[in-house]
């Protein structure tokens, strides 16, 4: 056995670092330092296996192919769940979704990286729809606002994911509302936005919890604009807030915080697709925000969550729908629910799609519960972007 100590290697030209064949073994005691750049600097074509650091994310990252990309290596801090049926025979991050209608107050869950039907969970603390998108955590899910049978809500309820069961209370946020949306890290949940008694206007008020505590929601800052029916995606820094308009102008546009701070929300850009009122779902790894379907489309469009700018065309949905929600893990985005056209009831129609490739949805399962007459399904999955970081 041989053994060489240099302080640096290149190759003949100084323009790299050498080919090193066969089996090869590190030993420093210390470190090593990769090849490291921001998420615009990945190289496009190299080959699978290459490691880097991403100064954007602050994660390692290994490329897995030209047709796939880069995918960050993610630490899983708790165990995988699953152990059911339907959906839930396989193990991983687990996506909730609830609020199907005011007269029912059930709650459904799923296995993210498998296939199948959801199954039961437990029941919120009243029947009502449209809470908007929830906030999750490794541990605990939280359910805000919504409309029910007396009217606009400020009800925020939690579950622990890992085990089945009833919600619990939590508190309320500042202001009565529906398909208000959020954002969080591991520490902080945040609602954005939503549609608020007695005109069904929009609001631009942005409160927040913490997550581990119970407690009535703090202010936070203002929406750029008043929103309802709002889409939102995280990285572990960074909220964003998407919102479609139908009239006077087609437009959808977005805004983002950074969420360890309180302030007002800034523009981020512009969601490329027109006709985007009542915005179907998002999810997100840690650098990519996906937002899909819309009043109503089948697209589906993503952003790169640390920049700024306009949203680029990913795929299709399955079918063209509006008002559901999106349950993410680092990896995979399962798109479920809604309605498929105007004035319709509940569909059930559970889509995924793969977040760091793109091209149009596949076939997932179907929603089991109670869905209802009414709309605005509410969820979320404990492995999305904002706590995958």
């Amino acid at each position: 056995m041989s053994e060489v100590r240099v302080n640096n290697l290149s190759n003949e030209n100084n323009t790299g670092g050498p080919t090193i064949s066969g089996i090869t073994t590190y030993s420093g005691r210390h470190f090593f330092v990769p090849p490291q750049g921001d998420t615009a600097s990945r190289p496009s074509d190299c080959e699978p296996g290459s490691l880097r650091f991403n100064t954007d994310s602050a994660h390692l990252e290994y490329f897995r192919g030209n047709t796939i990309g880069w995918t960050e290596i993610e630490a899983e801090l708790t165990a995988p769940l699953g152990g059911g049926t339907g959906s839930n025979t396989g193990l991983g991050v687990r996506g909730l979704v609830g609020g199907f209608n005011v007269n029912g107050n059930t709650i459904e869950f799923l296995t993210v990286s498998t296939l199948g039907n959801t199954q039961d969970f437990g029941d919120l603390s009243n029947g009502r729809n449209n809470p908007g998108q929830n906030v999750c955590n490794r541990t605990r899910m939280i359910f805000g606002g919504g409309y029910d049978a007396g009217g606009w809500e400020n009800v925020i309820d939690f579950v622990t994911v890992a085990s089945l069961g009833n919600a619990t209370d939590f508190g309320d946020t500042t202001e009565k509302r529906m398909q208000l949306s959020s954002v969080n890290n591991k520490i902080r949940g945040i609602f954005g936005g939503g549609q608020h008694a007695p005109d069904y206007s929009g609001t631009n008020v942005i409160d927040y919890v913490t997550i581990a505590q119970t407690g009535n929601a703090v202010d936070f800052g203002d929406m750029v604009n008043e929103k309802t029916s709002i889409a939102s995606v995280s990285s572990s820094t960074r909220g964003v807030f998407g919102h479609g308009n139908q009239s006077p102008s087609p437009v959808a546009y977005a805004d983002f915080i950074t969420m360890a701070s309180t302030g007002n929300a800034t523009n981020f850009g512009n969601l490329s697709a027109n006709n985007r009122n009542s915005l179907y779902a998002g999810g997100s790894s840690s650098t990519r925000g996906i937002f899909a379907g819309g009043y109503i489309t089948t697209d589906i469009e993503f952003i790169t969550i640390a920049t700024t700018g306009n949203s680029t065309d990913f795929g299709d949905m399955t079918v063209a729908r509006f008002q559901g929600c999106g349950l993410s893990s680092p990896t995979r985005d399962v798109l479920v629910g809604n309605r498929i056209s105007p004035g319709s009831s509940n569909g059930n129609t559970i889509d995924y799609i793969e977040i760091a490739t793109t091209g149009n949805a596949l076939d997932f399962g179907d929603l089991s519960g109670d869905l209802g007459s009414q709309t605005g399904y509410s969820g979320n999955a404990n492995g999305h972007g904002g706590i995958s970081g």
